[in-house]
Protein backbone atom coordinates (compact mmCIF):
# COMPACT_ATOMS: atom_id res chain seq x y z
CA UNK A 1 0.00 0.00 0.00
CA UNK A 2 1.29 3.47 -0.88
CA UNK A 3 0.15 6.69 0.80
CA UNK A 4 1.09 10.11 -0.52
CA UNK A 5 0.79 13.40 1.41
CA UNK A 6 1.85 16.95 0.63
CA UNK A 7 4.40 18.78 2.75
CA UNK A 8 7.13 21.39 2.25
CA UNK A 9 10.78 21.99 3.00
CA UNK A 10 12.18 25.30 4.20
CA UNK A 11 14.61 27.15 1.96
CA UNK A 12 15.67 30.58 3.15
CA UNK A 13 12.49 32.44 4.07
CA UNK A 14 10.30 30.40 1.75
CA UNK A 15 9.15 26.80 1.44
CA UNK A 16 9.37 24.32 -1.44
CA UNK A 17 6.91 21.55 -2.21
CA UNK A 18 7.75 18.07 -0.94
CA UNK A 19 5.72 14.90 -1.45
CA UNK A 20 5.83 12.48 1.49
CA UNK A 21 5.41 8.97 0.08
CA UNK A 22 5.06 5.99 2.42
CA UNK A 23 5.12 2.51 0.89
CA UNK A 24 4.52 -0.81 2.67
CA UNK A 25 5.56 -3.95 0.80
CA UNK A 26 6.40 -7.59 1.47
CA UNK A 27 9.87 -8.51 2.58
CA UNK A 28 12.12 -8.52 5.62
CA UNK A 29 10.80 -5.87 8.07
CA UNK A 30 12.93 -2.75 7.76
CA UNK A 31 12.51 0.99 7.42
CA UNK A 32 14.28 3.05 4.77
CA UNK A 33 13.99 6.84 4.53
CA UNK A 34 15.24 8.35 1.26
CA UNK A 35 15.12 11.80 -0.32
CA UNK A 36 18.30 13.58 0.82
CA UNK A 37 17.10 14.34 4.34
CA UNK A 38 19.31 16.01 6.93
CA UNK A 39 19.93 14.57 10.41
CA UNK A 40 16.63 15.79 11.90
CA UNK A 41 14.74 14.15 9.01
CA UNK A 42 16.65 10.86 9.19
CA UNK A 43 16.03 10.62 12.94
CA UNK A 44 12.27 10.79 12.28
CA UNK A 45 12.29 6.99 11.90
CA UNK A 46 12.91 6.43 15.62
CA UNK A 47 10.55 9.21 16.76
CA UNK A 48 7.70 8.06 14.52
CA UNK A 49 8.12 4.39 15.48
CA UNK A 50 7.93 5.12 19.21
CA UNK A 51 5.09 7.66 18.82
CA UNK A 52 2.95 5.23 16.77
CA UNK A 53 3.41 2.38 19.24
CA UNK A 54 2.92 4.53 22.36
CA UNK A 55 -0.25 6.01 20.86
CA UNK A 56 -1.87 2.57 20.77
CA UNK A 57 -1.36 1.74 17.11
CA UNK A 58 0.39 -1.30 15.69
CA UNK A 59 3.70 -0.72 13.98
CA UNK A 60 3.53 -2.64 10.69
CA UNK A 61 6.08 -5.46 10.34
CA UNK A 62 6.57 -4.83 6.65
CA UNK A 63 9.23 -3.38 4.41
CA UNK A 64 8.67 0.38 4.86
CA UNK A 65 10.03 2.92 2.41
CA UNK A 66 9.55 6.65 2.99
CA UNK A 67 10.49 8.92 0.11
CA UNK A 68 10.66 12.72 0.28
CA UNK A 69 10.35 13.91 -3.30
CA UNK A 70 12.01 15.53 -5.18
CA UNK A 71 14.94 13.37 -4.17
CA UNK A 72 17.69 15.70 -5.42
CA UNK A 73 16.97 18.57 -3.00
CA UNK A 74 18.00 18.65 0.63
CA UNK A 75 15.29 18.57 3.30
CA UNK A 76 15.71 19.72 6.85
CA UNK A 77 13.43 20.05 9.86
CA UNK A 78 11.47 17.88 12.25
CA UNK A 79 8.09 19.01 10.88
CA UNK A 80 8.02 15.96 8.57
CA UNK A 81 7.32 13.68 11.57
CA UNK A 82 3.55 14.15 11.53
CA UNK A 83 2.95 13.60 7.78
CA UNK A 84 5.24 10.54 7.85
CA UNK A 85 3.34 9.07 10.81
CA UNK A 86 -0.06 9.74 9.23
CA UNK A 87 1.14 8.28 5.92
CA UNK A 88 2.32 5.17 7.73
CA UNK A 89 -1.04 4.70 9.48
CA UNK A 90 -2.92 5.32 6.22
CA UNK A 91 -0.80 2.86 4.26
CA UNK A 92 -1.27 0.19 6.93
CA UNK A 93 -5.04 0.79 7.03
CA UNK A 94 -5.14 1.79 10.70
CA UNK A 95 -6.95 5.11 10.17
CA UNK A 96 -9.96 5.75 7.99
CA UNK A 97 -10.17 8.95 5.96
CA UNK A 98 -13.37 8.00 4.11
CA UNK A 99 -15.02 11.26 5.18
CA UNK A 100 -12.85 13.09 2.65
CA UNK A 101 -14.71 13.22 -0.66
CA UNK A 102 -11.50 13.78 -2.62
CA UNK A 103 -10.03 10.41 -1.66
CA UNK A 104 -9.12 8.23 -4.63
CA UNK A 105 -8.42 4.49 -4.52
CA UNK A 106 -7.06 2.76 -7.58
CA UNK A 107 -4.91 -0.20 -8.51
CA UNK A 108 -1.36 0.32 -9.73
CA UNK A 109 0.43 -1.89 -12.24
CA UNK A 110 1.67 -4.06 -9.37
CA UNK A 111 -1.83 -4.32 -7.94
CA UNK A 112 -0.97 -2.28 -4.86
CA UNK A 113 -3.46 0.20 -3.50
CA UNK A 114 -2.37 3.79 -3.93
CA UNK A 115 -3.98 6.34 -1.61
CA UNK A 116 -4.03 9.97 -2.80
CA UNK A 117 -6.09 12.23 -0.56
CA UNK A 118 -6.48 15.96 0.00
CA UNK A 119 -5.79 15.92 3.72
CA UNK A 120 -5.15 19.05 5.78
CA UNK A 121 -1.58 20.32 5.59
CA UNK A 122 0.23 18.56 8.46
CA UNK A 123 3.04 20.16 10.49
CA UNK A 124 4.55 18.78 13.66
CA UNK A 125 7.38 17.03 15.46
CA UNK A 126 6.50 13.90 17.42
CA UNK A 127 7.64 13.14 20.93
CA UNK A 128 8.17 9.49 21.81
CA UNK A 129 4.81 9.34 23.59
CA UNK A 130 2.95 10.83 20.60
CA UNK A 131 2.77 14.44 21.75
CA UNK A 132 3.25 17.17 19.14
CA UNK A 133 6.20 19.43 19.84
CA UNK A 134 6.70 22.91 18.40
CA UNK A 135 8.77 23.30 15.23
CA UNK A 136 10.61 26.15 13.53
CA UNK A 137 9.43 27.84 10.37
CA UNK A 138 5.68 27.36 10.84
CA UNK A 139 4.76 30.71 9.29
CA UNK A 140 6.51 30.08 5.92
CA UNK A 141 5.01 26.60 5.84
CA UNK A 142 1.48 27.92 6.42
CA UNK A 143 1.99 30.61 3.77
CA UNK A 144 3.11 27.90 1.36
CA UNK A 145 0.05 25.77 2.19
CA UNK A 146 -2.30 28.69 1.58
CA UNK A 147 -0.64 29.48 -1.75
CA UNK A 148 -1.12 25.85 -2.82
CA UNK A 149 -4.83 25.71 -2.09
CA UNK A 150 -4.91 24.16 1.38
CA UNK A 151 -7.78 25.39 3.55
CA UNK A 152 -6.98 23.44 6.72
CA UNK A 153 -3.68 23.33 8.62
CA UNK A 154 -2.90 21.07 11.58
CA UNK A 155 -0.04 22.32 13.77
CA UNK A 156 1.30 21.68 17.26
CA UNK A 157 -0.51 23.59 19.98
CA UNK A 158 2.62 25.67 20.72
CA UNK A 159 2.68 26.99 17.12
CA UNK A 160 -1.02 27.89 16.96
CA UNK A 161 -0.65 31.64 17.55
CA UNK A 162 1.97 31.97 14.83
CA UNK A 163 0.05 29.89 12.31
CA UNK A 164 -3.22 31.72 13.02
CA UNK A 165 -1.63 34.99 11.89
CA UNK A 166 -2.14 33.90 8.27
CA UNK A 167 -5.51 34.90 6.86
CA UNK A 168 -7.52 32.64 4.56
CA UNK A 169 -6.81 29.26 6.20
CA UNK A 170 -8.28 27.41 9.17
CA UNK A 171 -5.69 26.36 11.74
CA UNK A 172 -6.35 23.34 13.97
CA UNK A 173 -3.85 23.05 16.84
CA UNK A 174 -3.34 19.55 18.24
CA UNK A 175 -1.58 18.20 21.32
CA UNK A 176 -1.20 14.54 20.37
CA UNK A 177 -1.00 12.19 17.40
CA UNK A 178 -4.25 10.54 18.55
CA UNK A 179 -6.09 13.88 18.33
CA UNK A 180 -4.88 14.27 14.72
CA UNK A 181 -6.02 10.77 13.71
CA UNK A 182 -9.45 11.31 15.27
CA UNK A 183 -9.80 14.60 13.42
CA UNK A 184 -8.85 13.02 10.10
CA UNK A 185 -11.28 10.13 10.58
CA UNK A 186 -14.05 12.50 11.64
CA UNK A 187 -14.69 10.88 15.02
CA UNK A 188 -13.60 13.88 17.11
CA UNK A 189 -12.86 17.19 15.43
CA UNK A 190 -10.21 19.57 16.66
CA UNK A 191 -11.14 23.07 17.74
CA UNK A 192 -10.07 25.75 15.28
CA UNK A 193 -7.65 28.41 16.50
CA UNK A 194 -8.84 31.98 16.71
CA UNK A 195 -7.39 34.41 14.19
CA UNK A 196 -4.41 36.25 15.61
CA UNK A 197 -5.45 39.90 15.83
CA UNK A 198 -2.47 42.24 15.76
CA UNK A 199 -2.26 45.19 18.13
CA UNK A 200 0.36 47.82 18.84
CA UNK A 201 1.07 46.57 22.33
CA UNK A 202 4.09 48.15 23.97
CA UNK A 203 5.93 46.02 26.54
CA UNK A 204 5.40 47.10 30.13
CA UNK A 205 9.15 47.49 30.62
CA UNK A 206 9.54 49.82 27.62
CA UNK A 207 12.18 52.42 28.48
CA UNK A 208 11.06 56.06 28.34
CA UNK A 209 12.86 59.10 26.96
CA UNK A 210 11.72 61.02 30.04
CA UNK A 211 14.56 59.28 31.90
CA UNK A 212 17.10 61.24 29.84
CA UNK A 213 18.21 64.46 31.53
CA UNK A 214 19.79 67.08 29.32
CA UNK A 215 21.37 65.89 26.04
CA UNK A 216 19.03 68.03 23.96
CA UNK A 217 21.00 67.55 20.76
CA UNK A 218 21.09 63.78 21.21
CA UNK A 219 17.35 63.70 21.87
CA UNK A 220 16.73 65.71 18.71
CA UNK A 221 18.95 63.40 16.66
CA UNK A 222 17.14 60.33 17.99
CA UNK A 223 13.84 61.87 16.88
CA UNK A 224 15.22 62.46 13.39
CA UNK A 225 16.71 58.96 13.26
CA UNK A 226 13.39 57.39 14.28
CA UNK A 227 11.42 59.48 11.78
CA UNK A 228 13.47 58.56 8.72
CA UNK A 229 15.13 55.29 9.87
CA UNK A 230 18.58 56.88 9.46
CA UNK A 231 21.77 55.17 10.61
CA UNK A 232 23.25 56.82 13.72
CA UNK A 233 26.70 56.85 15.31
CA UNK A 234 27.21 58.31 18.78
CA UNK A 235 30.64 59.03 20.25
CA UNK A 236 31.35 60.07 23.80
CA UNK A 237 33.07 59.19 27.04
CA UNK A 238 31.89 56.27 29.19
CA UNK A 239 28.73 56.95 31.16
CA UNK A 240 27.43 59.93 29.16
CA UNK A 241 24.29 58.01 28.13
CA UNK A 242 24.97 56.59 24.65
CA UNK A 243 23.55 53.15 25.42
CA UNK A 244 20.74 54.68 27.43
CA UNK A 245 19.71 56.77 24.44
CA UNK A 246 19.91 53.89 21.95
CA UNK A 247 17.82 51.56 24.12
CA UNK A 248 15.01 54.14 24.21
CA UNK A 249 14.87 54.54 20.45
CA UNK A 250 12.31 51.72 19.91
CA UNK A 251 9.91 53.51 22.25
CA UNK A 252 9.55 56.47 19.89
CA UNK A 253 9.42 54.50 16.63
CA UNK A 254 6.09 53.95 14.85
CA UNK A 255 4.51 50.48 14.92
CA UNK A 256 5.26 48.12 12.08
CA UNK A 257 2.84 47.83 9.20
CA UNK A 258 1.00 44.54 8.71
CA UNK A 259 3.35 43.49 5.92
CA UNK A 260 6.43 44.40 7.97
CA UNK A 261 5.17 42.47 11.00
CA UNK A 262 4.64 39.42 8.77
CA UNK A 263 8.19 39.70 7.40
CA UNK A 264 9.73 39.96 10.87
CA UNK A 265 7.67 37.07 12.26
CA UNK A 266 8.72 34.88 9.35
CA UNK A 267 12.40 35.60 10.03
CA UNK A 268 12.11 34.75 13.73
CA UNK A 269 10.15 31.62 12.84
CA UNK A 270 12.88 30.40 10.47
CA UNK A 271 15.58 31.21 13.02
CA UNK A 272 13.73 29.35 15.78
CA UNK A 273 13.91 32.43 18.01
CA UNK A 274 10.96 32.56 20.42
CA UNK A 275 12.04 35.78 22.12
CA UNK A 276 9.59 37.84 20.06
CA UNK A 277 5.77 37.36 20.05
CA UNK A 278 4.25 36.36 16.72
CA UNK A 279 2.99 39.29 14.61
CA UNK A 280 4.12 41.89 17.13
CA UNK A 281 3.97 45.44 15.79
CA UNK A 282 6.86 46.56 18.00
CA UNK A 283 10.03 47.24 15.93
CA UNK A 284 12.72 44.71 16.87
CA UNK A 285 15.87 45.77 18.74
CA UNK A 286 18.92 43.52 18.50
CA UNK A 287 22.00 44.15 20.64
CA UNK A 288 24.69 41.55 19.85
CA UNK A 289 27.82 41.49 21.99
CA UNK A 290 31.04 42.63 20.36
CA UNK A 291 32.40 39.07 20.61
CA UNK A 292 29.72 37.82 18.17
CA UNK A 293 31.03 36.08 15.06
CA UNK A 294 30.37 37.13 11.49
CA UNK A 295 27.99 34.16 11.04
CA UNK A 296 25.99 35.22 14.10
CA UNK A 297 25.70 38.79 12.79
CA UNK A 298 25.29 38.21 9.06
CA UNK A 299 23.77 34.73 9.09
CA UNK A 300 24.96 31.48 7.59
CA UNK A 301 25.73 27.92 8.53
CA UNK A 302 25.69 24.72 6.46
CA UNK A 303 21.92 25.16 6.25
CA UNK A 304 21.79 28.99 6.01
CA UNK A 305 19.88 30.69 8.81
CA UNK A 306 19.22 34.42 9.34
CA UNK A 307 21.60 36.38 11.55
CA UNK A 308 21.22 39.45 13.74
CA UNK A 309 20.95 41.89 10.82
CA UNK A 310 17.96 39.94 9.50
CA UNK A 311 16.36 39.64 12.93
CA UNK A 312 16.63 43.44 13.10
CA UNK A 313 14.68 43.77 9.83
CA UNK A 314 12.43 46.88 9.99
CA UNK A 315 13.98 47.57 13.37
CA UNK A 316 17.26 48.51 15.04
CA UNK A 317 20.65 46.82 15.20
CA UNK A 318 22.54 48.43 18.09
CA UNK A 319 26.30 47.86 18.15
CA UNK A 320 27.79 49.14 21.39
CA UNK A 321 31.56 49.61 21.61
CA UNK A 322 31.72 49.65 17.81
CA UNK A 323 35.54 49.49 17.42
CA UNK A 324 35.63 46.37 19.63
CA UNK A 325 33.64 44.37 17.08
CA UNK A 326 35.67 42.19 14.74
CA UNK A 327 36.84 44.00 11.62
CA UNK A 328 35.40 41.32 9.34
CA UNK A 329 32.00 41.73 11.01
CA UNK A 330 31.98 45.49 10.51
CA UNK A 331 33.06 45.29 6.90
CA UNK A 332 30.44 42.71 6.02
CA UNK A 333 27.79 45.18 7.13
CA UNK A 334 28.55 47.55 4.28
CA UNK A 335 26.67 45.80 1.50
CA UNK A 336 23.53 44.96 3.56
CA UNK A 337 23.36 48.61 4.68
CA UNK A 338 23.08 49.64 1.04
CA UNK A 339 21.03 46.79 -0.42
CA UNK A 340 18.73 45.94 2.47
CA UNK A 341 19.37 42.23 1.96
CA UNK A 342 22.12 39.67 2.42
CA UNK A 343 22.89 36.63 0.27
CA UNK A 344 24.42 33.67 2.10
CA UNK A 345 26.27 31.50 -0.43
CA UNK A 346 27.58 28.06 0.49
CA UNK A 347 28.96 25.25 -1.64
CA UNK A 348 25.89 23.09 -1.02
CA UNK A 349 23.20 25.76 -0.81
CA UNK A 350 22.51 29.47 -0.76
CA UNK A 351 19.78 31.67 0.65
CA UNK A 352 18.82 35.35 0.62
CA UNK A 353 17.49 37.10 3.72
CA UNK A 354 16.15 40.64 4.15
CA UNK A 355 18.31 43.07 6.15
CA UNK A 356 16.45 46.38 6.10
CA UNK A 357 17.72 47.37 9.52
CA UNK A 358 18.60 50.71 11.05
CA UNK A 359 22.16 50.68 12.36
CA UNK A 360 22.73 52.52 15.63
CA UNK A 361 26.25 52.39 17.04
CA UNK A 362 28.11 53.84 20.01
CA UNK A 363 31.82 54.20 20.65
CA UNK A 364 34.34 55.91 22.88
CA UNK A 365 36.60 58.60 21.41
CA UNK A 366 39.75 56.68 22.40
CA UNK A 367 40.78 53.44 24.16
CA UNK A 368 40.58 54.96 27.64
CA UNK A 369 37.42 56.83 26.69
CA UNK A 370 38.26 60.31 27.97
CA UNK A 371 39.67 62.13 24.96
CA UNK A 372 38.11 65.60 25.01
CA UNK A 373 36.53 65.12 28.46
CA UNK A 374 36.33 68.43 30.35
CA UNK A 375 37.38 66.95 33.73
CA UNK A 376 39.19 63.64 33.21
CA UNK A 377 42.49 63.55 31.32
CA UNK A 378 43.09 61.15 28.46
CA UNK A 379 45.87 58.59 29.00
CA UNK A 380 46.16 57.51 25.36
CA UNK A 381 48.99 58.42 23.02
CA UNK A 382 48.18 59.89 19.58
CA UNK A 383 49.18 56.63 17.90
CA UNK A 384 46.81 54.66 20.16
CA UNK A 385 43.96 57.02 19.30
CA UNK A 386 44.68 56.70 15.56
CA UNK A 387 44.75 52.91 15.74
CA UNK A 388 41.51 52.89 17.73
CA UNK A 389 39.67 55.19 15.33
CA UNK A 390 41.22 53.35 12.39
CA UNK A 391 39.23 50.25 13.28
CA UNK A 392 36.23 52.00 11.72
CA UNK A 393 36.87 52.13 8.00
CA UNK A 394 36.03 55.17 5.92
CA UNK A 395 33.43 53.36 3.77
CA UNK A 396 31.55 52.16 6.87
CA UNK A 397 31.76 55.57 8.52
CA UNK A 398 30.40 57.16 5.36
CA UNK A 399 27.25 55.05 5.64
CA UNK A 400 26.14 56.71 8.89
CA UNK A 401 23.60 59.43 8.11
CA UNK A 402 23.92 60.99 11.56
CA UNK A 403 27.12 61.30 13.59
CA UNK A 404 27.12 63.19 16.88
CA UNK A 405 29.26 63.62 19.95
CA UNK A 406 27.45 63.06 23.26
CA UNK A 407 29.00 65.33 25.93
CA UNK A 408 29.06 64.51 29.64
CA UNK A 409 26.50 66.10 31.94
CA UNK A 410 27.76 67.38 35.28
CA UNK A 411 26.30 66.13 38.56
CA UNK A 412 25.01 69.53 39.65
CA UNK A 413 23.50 70.18 36.23
CA UNK A 414 21.95 66.72 36.28
CA UNK A 415 20.31 67.35 39.66
CA UNK A 416 18.81 70.66 38.55
CA UNK A 417 17.33 69.40 35.30
CA UNK A 418 13.71 68.41 34.96
CA UNK A 419 12.65 65.23 33.12
CA UNK A 420 12.44 65.73 29.38
CA UNK A 421 9.61 64.91 27.03
CA UNK A 422 8.20 61.42 27.33
CA UNK A 423 8.51 58.83 24.58
CA UNK A 424 4.77 59.10 23.89
CA UNK A 425 5.02 62.80 22.99
CA UNK A 426 8.03 62.29 20.75
CA UNK A 427 6.47 59.20 19.15
CA UNK A 428 3.45 61.26 18.08
CA UNK A 429 5.68 63.65 16.14
CA UNK A 430 7.64 60.76 14.65
CA UNK A 431 4.44 59.04 13.54
CA UNK A 432 3.22 62.23 11.86
CA UNK A 433 6.49 62.47 9.93
CA UNK A 434 6.28 58.80 8.95
CA UNK A 435 2.76 59.23 7.60
CA UNK A 436 4.03 62.01 5.34
CA UNK A 437 6.73 59.66 4.03
CA UNK A 438 4.26 56.80 3.50
CA UNK A 439 1.98 59.08 1.49
CA UNK A 440 4.91 60.23 -0.62
CA UNK A 441 6.85 56.97 -1.09
CA UNK A 442 4.35 54.21 -0.35
CA UNK A 443 3.29 52.21 2.70
CA UNK A 444 6.25 51.23 4.88
CA UNK A 445 8.88 53.19 2.90
CA UNK A 446 11.03 55.78 4.65
CA UNK A 447 13.39 58.57 3.64
CA UNK A 448 16.51 56.56 4.43
CA UNK A 449 15.53 54.10 1.66
CA UNK A 450 14.85 56.67 -1.06
CA UNK A 451 16.38 55.94 -4.44
CA UNK A 452 18.49 58.47 -6.31
CA UNK A 453 15.53 59.34 -8.52
CA UNK A 454 13.31 59.90 -5.48
CA UNK A 455 15.95 62.09 -3.86
CA UNK A 456 16.01 64.30 -6.94
CA UNK A 457 12.23 64.46 -6.97
CA UNK A 458 11.41 64.94 -3.28
CA UNK A 459 14.58 66.16 -1.52
CA UNK A 460 15.93 68.80 -3.90
CA UNK A 461 16.79 71.87 -1.76
CA UNK A 462 15.97 75.46 -2.58
CA UNK A 463 18.64 77.79 -3.99
CA UNK A 464 20.04 78.83 -0.59
CA UNK A 465 20.11 75.23 0.61
CA UNK A 466 21.87 74.05 -2.54
CA UNK A 467 24.51 76.77 -2.16
CA UNK A 468 25.10 75.81 1.48
CA UNK A 469 25.41 72.13 0.60
CA UNK A 470 27.89 72.85 -2.22
CA UNK A 471 30.07 74.80 0.20
CA UNK A 472 30.04 71.91 2.68
CA UNK A 473 30.90 69.43 -0.06
CA UNK A 474 33.96 71.46 -1.00
CA UNK A 475 35.11 72.09 2.56
CA UNK A 476 34.83 68.50 3.84
CA UNK A 477 35.43 66.72 0.49
CA UNK A 478 32.24 64.75 0.95
CA UNK A 479 31.49 61.78 -1.26
CA UNK A 480 28.47 61.42 -3.52
CA UNK A 481 27.02 59.00 -0.97
CA UNK A 482 27.37 61.63 1.76
CA UNK A 483 25.69 64.18 -0.50
CA UNK A 484 22.64 61.95 -0.92
CA UNK A 485 22.52 61.03 2.76
CA UNK A 486 22.55 64.68 3.79
CA UNK A 487 19.61 65.31 1.48
CA UNK A 488 17.73 62.35 2.98
CA UNK A 489 18.27 63.66 6.51
CA UNK A 490 17.26 67.16 5.45
CA UNK A 491 14.07 65.73 3.92
CA UNK A 492 13.27 64.05 7.24
CA UNK A 493 13.88 67.28 9.15
CA UNK A 494 11.55 69.05 6.74
CA UNK A 495 8.90 66.35 7.31
CA UNK A 496 9.13 66.84 11.07
CA UNK A 497 8.49 70.54 10.45
CA UNK A 498 5.65 69.67 8.01
CA UNK A 499 7.48 71.60 5.30
CA UNK A 500 6.73 70.84 1.65
CA UNK A 501 10.23 71.80 0.47
CA UNK A 502 13.76 71.29 1.77
CA UNK A 503 15.06 74.69 2.85
CA UNK A 504 18.46 75.99 3.85
CA UNK A 505 17.70 75.62 7.58
CA UNK A 506 17.01 71.92 7.06
CA UNK A 507 20.28 71.50 5.13
CA UNK A 508 22.17 73.37 7.86
CA UNK A 509 20.81 71.12 10.59
CA UNK A 510 21.56 67.98 8.55
CA UNK A 511 25.16 69.16 8.05
CA UNK A 512 25.46 69.77 11.77
CA UNK A 513 24.96 66.06 12.40
CA UNK A 514 27.62 64.81 9.99
CA UNK A 515 30.37 65.16 12.60
CA UNK A 516 33.23 65.47 10.10
CA UNK A 517 35.26 67.69 12.40
CA UNK A 518 34.91 65.25 15.31
CA UNK A 519 36.67 62.40 13.57
CA UNK A 520 39.28 64.71 12.09
CA UNK A 521 40.20 65.96 15.56
CA UNK A 522 40.29 62.44 17.04
CA UNK A 523 42.52 61.18 14.26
Amino acid sequence: MLARLSSASLRGLDAEAVDVEVDLSRGIPCWTLVGLGEAAVREARDRVRAAVVNSGFEFPLRRITVNLAPADKRKDGSHFDLPIAIGLLMASGQIDVERNSEKKLHLSSEKNNNIETKLPFLIGELALDGRLNAVNGVLPLVLFARANGFKEIITPMANAAEAAAVQGVQVYPAKHLLAVTRHLSGSQMLDAAKTNVMADTRPEHMLDMADIRGQQQARRVLEIAASGAHHLLMTGSPGVGKSMLAQRLPGIMPPLTTEQALDVTRIYSIAGDSSRPAMSLQPPLRQPHHSASDVAIIGGGSNPKPGEISKADHGILFLDELPEHKRIVLETLRQPLEDGRVCIARAADSAEFPARFQLVAAMNPCPCGYLGHPDKPCRCSPSQVRRYIGRISGPLLDRFDLRIHVPPVGREELARMQPGESSAIIAARVLAARKIQYERLGEGRVNARMSTEEIERYARPNAEGAKLLDAAMNRFSLSARSYHRILKVARTIADLAASQSVQSCHIAEALQYRGEDIFESMA
